[in-house]
């Protein structure tokens, strides 16, 4: 075989370890920000923070395009030590290992003991095995108890087979029962409030609500024959229930319209997921931050980055006296040469990840100030008709960044208006034409077409059919398919479901 060298040209994009921490950084959104930075110092002690300050945009402008004063001042104070040479400091031959890798040394002291006040809560789970320890059960009901607990979900529903549970007592606990055991401990827990808990679908979490208010004393005769035809419908027509097959269930039950509004209210009146009444089942609290702020200054808007995102980072102080120190001294040995690289080596990574935080900073505002710009009288008026189309090239041709960089922080990060807090990604929409050959949002349509559906009469409510007609005669040309597709993502239902008598 021919060994043979030849030249070949080949176009690459590689990213740089600055590029890749700079995109991780884009996608931490406000909530956890805080903690990337308590990471990074923890492992780099010669990063300090010190306070935080609200950013505008022109403050924020201003202080990347200086460099950041602090970012300058430790470039001058380093001078000289930019060009170390590890050769100069590690010898060939030398073996041993310097003492700053045998030293937990990358922890800065802690002068105080902060303490985070965490939020009490009693949990979903807890709740319910507060009741249980009040039936006072026998040891291997007790263990099938606390089993069905474990087993319902965040809804309040038991989804899991008795078979199954049987096989998980056996294999994880060396508990040995029978279906009927298990069923006999269900009917226990589904007497446990709110009521409705432990059912193993709609239907017969419906029907214990039903059963519990059947059996409250004091009941007049009037309501109780009102919940017996209600038990009645779900018990023989759920399935014509759920689809609004009204008239079925009427001239089934024998019913009066008067009374099958009445059944109508009295079952709408339960609640579906009786987990959700029930105490925290997650274990943190999903909190909305947002990433910026828009104020309405007498109608001029102004943009503000959250000060969470726009920490004031520098280089640690103690770290620039140590390089001082060691370029005063006389002596200057293997150690204390080794020493200086490792300062060197934190330092350098300091002013990295402080320069990559500053163009996190100035990417974010540079894009929520191009997506301001682009929807200006959506932001002071909040009316979604005035929304122009617009998709991320649009902002990325703006700004001058690449798509992908536009698309990471629209898709993980919020700002508050006066109206509420919009996610970025809720901008971007679409374009479609209408009849004079203007382009408009589609986020336009989906809002007209909610307004319809909205005002529509709820006895004869409107076919895609007609909601097409409709917005034709508003200068809207779309398909009946088109409808479907933009009522199905507003998540309303089809004509025969909104439906009221």
């Amino acid at each position: 075989m021919a060994i043979s060298q030849r030249l070949q040209q080949r176009m690459m994009q590689k990213l740089s370890p600055q590029q890749i921490q700079l995109m991780k950084l884009l996608q931490v959104p406000t909530a956890t920000l805080e903690e990337r930075l308590r990471e990074e110092m923890e492992e780099n002690p010669a990063l300090e923070l010190g306070e935080e300050k609200l950013t505008s945009s022109d403050d924020l402008k201003n202080e990347f395009d200086d460099n950041g004063d602090d970012l300058q001042e430790s470039d001058n104070q380093l001078e000289g030590y930019e060009n170390i040479n590890v050769s100069d400091y590690v010898q060939e031959g030398d073996d041993d290992v310097a003492d700053y890798k045998l030293r937990d040394n990358n922890y800065a002291n802690q002068e105080e003991n902060k303490v985070q006040p965490i939020k009490t809560e009693t949990s979903f789970y807890e709740i319910l095995q507060d009741q249980i320890s009040g039936l006072k059960l026998e040891e291997a009901d007790q263990k099938i108890a606390e089993q069905i607990i474990g087993s319902i979900d965040e809804d309040g529903y038991l989804r899991r087979a008795t078979t199954s549970i049987a096989d998980d007592l056996a294999f994880r606990q060396n508990v040995f029962v029978s279906t009927a055991d298990i069923e006999a401990v269900i009917k226990k827990i589904q007497q446990f409030d709110p009521p409705g808990i432990g059912a193993r679908n709609l239907q017969e979490c419906l029907l214990l609500q039903l059963y519990r208010q059947q059996d409250e004393v004091g009941l007049s005769e009037e309501n109780r024959k009102n919940i017996q035809i209600a038990i009645e419908a779900l018990e023989e027509y759920f399935e014509a229930f759920t689809k609004k097959h009204y008239d079925k269930i009427q001239k089934g039950l024998q019913l009066t319209d008067e009374a099958l509004k009445e059944l109508i209210k009295q079952i709408i009146r339960l609640n579906p997921k009786p987990g959700g009444n029930l105490g925290s089942i997650n274990k943190g609290d999903n909190y909305v931050i947002p990433d910026f702020f828009i104020f309405n200054n007498n109608g001029t808007l102004e943009l503000t980055l959250n000060s969470k995102n726009a920490p004031d980072l520098r280089i640690s102080e103690g770290y620039r006296d140590m390089l001082t120190e060691y370029d005063r001294g006389s002596k200057k040995d293997k150690r204390q040469k080794e020493a200086v690289l490792f300062i060197k080596q934190k330092i350098d990574s300091a002013k990295w990840f402080i320069d990559a935080i500053k163009q996190r900073q100035h990417t974010l505002l540079s894009t929520m100030q191009a997506i301001l710009n682009y929807q200006y009288q959506f932001f002071l008026t909040d009316d979604e008709t005035t929304m122009r189309p617009m998709i991320l090239k649009n902002i990325a041709d703006k700004i001058g960044l690449d798509i992908s960089t536009v698309s990471r922080v629209a898709n993980s990060k919020y700002v508050q208006t006066e109206f509420g807090i919009y996610r970025l990604k809720f901008f971007f929409s679409e374009s479609i034409s209408t009849e004079s050959g203007e382009e408009v949002s589609t986020r336009e349509v989906k809002k007209i077409l909610s307004d319809l559906i909205e005002s529509e009469n709820k006895n004869n409510p409107h076919s895609d059919d007609a909601l097409k007609e409709l917005l034709q005669q508003k200068g809207y040309n779309i398909a009946r398919r088109t409808v479907a597709k933009y009522r199905e993502q507003l998540n309303i239902s089809v004509a025969r479901l909104r439906k009221e008598l």
